[in-house]
């Protein structure tokens, strides 16, 4: 081989003793290989520092191996974790994908982007849409988009993938209330937020399945620190409220450092829980009961879900669902920040 010459396949057929037809197969992963073969021919790839010439495939299987997901432009924890999450399965199947981050999911906003997508040439389009306005676009798509829906409710008609907010914002009051608190109090997201909406109804839920007082939710929060701060310092001047149920994490912080503020101590006299369990959760003061959601479980999801609308089963993702709608299970995280209520 030419010492400037970057190798080719001929080269990996020569020093494998096989012919190129066969390397094609081994990097195909083709099944009808016999082992010992299959290690030859790859050994010769490391040997030589053989890439693939990705180009050239496509052009050969019609396949460009490229997804595209539509997000919009926000360092949101939630938004954020999904569209990672998404990447690493994707890498995990060999795909590649194209982000259009938009600066809101409005009508017009997500059809050119699914639009510029499909001229880009994507095999299929995952959609971050956790606002209503998202979903309610995504009825227009063609039928002939391969698409699914990702954080979007569990409510929509799409082929989607979804945590189970309503479930888990119930476990999250119900814990509460087996502690001995007479309610709990719920500091919402904004109402255009699917999460925010299933969050809150989770929480009327359990307080309407024991029979307690369910108090008006304190309104305005934006998912920010900031929101849940200025909310806190409503909550700490009543002296009637005991427990508090964050519509996520940052508020919930906020909250704690009103409480602080006022001289109201967590959870001695107000015990509150958050949503989502961002890394940073373990870490507050007290570090925080909240509900965690698998985001790369959700990305795993997502993508088994647009491959197999596009090629069928995919063995190195997890098995599909029986139905269109993916969802999966939040789970409580038991913290310092919640404890039974003074008598």
């Amino acid at each position: 081989m030419d010492g400037g010459r970057a190798p080719v396949m001929e080269d990996v057929a020569r020093i494998a003793g096989v012919s190129h037809q066969t390397v094609s197969r081994v990097l195909n992963d083709h099944p009808n290989v016999r082992p010992a073969t299959r290690d030859r021919v790859l050994a010769a790839v490391r040997e030589l520092g053989y890439r693939p010439n990705a180009a050239a495939r496509n052009l050969a299987t019609r396949r460009t191996r490229t997804l595209g997901v539509v997000s919009f432009n926000t360092t949101l924890y939630g938004p954020a974790s999904m569209l990672y999450g998404i990447e690493r399965a994707a890498r995990q199947c060999e795909y590649f994908v194209t982000v259009n981050a938009l600066e809101a999911l409005d009508r017009r906003s997500v059809l050119d982007a699914v639009d510029r997508l499909r001229d880009q040439g994507v095999e299929g389009i995952i959609v971050v849409a956790p606002q209503t306005t998202a979903v309610a676009a995504l009825a227009n798509v063609p039928a002939d988009v391969a698409l699914v829906a990702v954080g979007c409710g569990t409510h929509t008609v799409l082929t989607s993938v979804a945590v189970d907010n309503e479930t888990g914002a119930e476990q999250a009051t119900s814990y509460l209330l087996d502690l001995g608190h007479r309610t709990v109090h719920h500091l919402v997201g904004p109402r255009s937020w699917l999460d925010a909406q299933e969050r809150e109804a989770g929480w009327r839920r359990a307080l309407e399945n024991r029979g307690v007082p369910v108090v008006e939710p304190l309104a305005g929060g934006d998912w920010t620190a900031r929101a849940g701060y200025e909310c806190g310092q409503r909550i700490a001047a009543n002296p009637d409220v005991t427990a508090v149920f964050c519509a996520n994490d940052h508020m919930a912080l906020g909250l704690l450092r009103a409480l602080q503020q006022a001289g109201r101590r967590v959870p001695e006299d107000i015990s509150v829980i958050g949503f989502d369990d961002i890394p940073e959760a373990e870490y507050f003061g007290p570090p925080l009961t909240t509900v965690r959601q698998d985001f790369d479980e959700l990305g795993r999801r997502a993508l088994r879900a647009l491959i197999e609308i596009i090629d069928g089963p995919v063995s190195a993702l997890p098995a599909p669902a029986e139905t269109p709608h993916v969802i999966i299970q939040p789970s409580l995280v038991v913290r310092a920040s919640a404890a039974r209520p003074r008598a």
